[in-house]
This record gives structure tokens, sequence and C-alpha cells, in this order.
């Protein structure tokens, strides 16, 4: 019967131990895990806004050609 009771107290130690781990282990990596949330949220609006500018410089080719212009053409001088 004291093995019963004594298999009981570990028993009864080792799941509040448990508890009490996990929840420390939350309270200590719930900052860091969202400040690493707010840092790729920040690295994948960089990298959106540099493919951007890739996309923009790259597209650059020759430039379009004036319109031609209609005038009439002046009479030779004779």
């Amino acid at each position: 019967m004291e093995t019963l009771q004594i298999l009981g107290w570990i028993y009864l130690g080792l799941t509040i131990g448990t508890i009490g781990g996990v929840m420390v282990l939350a309270l200590f990596t719930g900052p860091k895990l969202k400040g690493y949330e707010v840092q790729v949220s920040d690295l994948r609006d960089e990298k959106r806004l540099l493919k951007a500018q890739i996309n923009k410089m790259s597209k650059r080719g020759k430039p379009q050609p004036r319109k031609r212009r209609n005038w009439k053409k002046k009479p030779s001088k004779k």
C-alpha cells in the first residue's frame, strides 16, 4: 500500500511539473515568436518591393519614337 502511495505522489509531481514546464516555456517563447513573425513579414514586404523595382528596371527598352509631325513643306525659292 505504501508503494502505491509513493507512485501516486510521483505521478502527481510529474503531471504538475509537466504542466508547469509547458506554461513556463510558453511564457518565454511567446514574445520571441511574435518578434520573428514581424521580422518575417517585414522581409517579405522588402522582397516584394525589391522584385517590383527589378521588374521596373528590367522592362526598360528603347524609348518609344516620337510621333511624326505633319509640317507643310515650304515652297522652295527659285
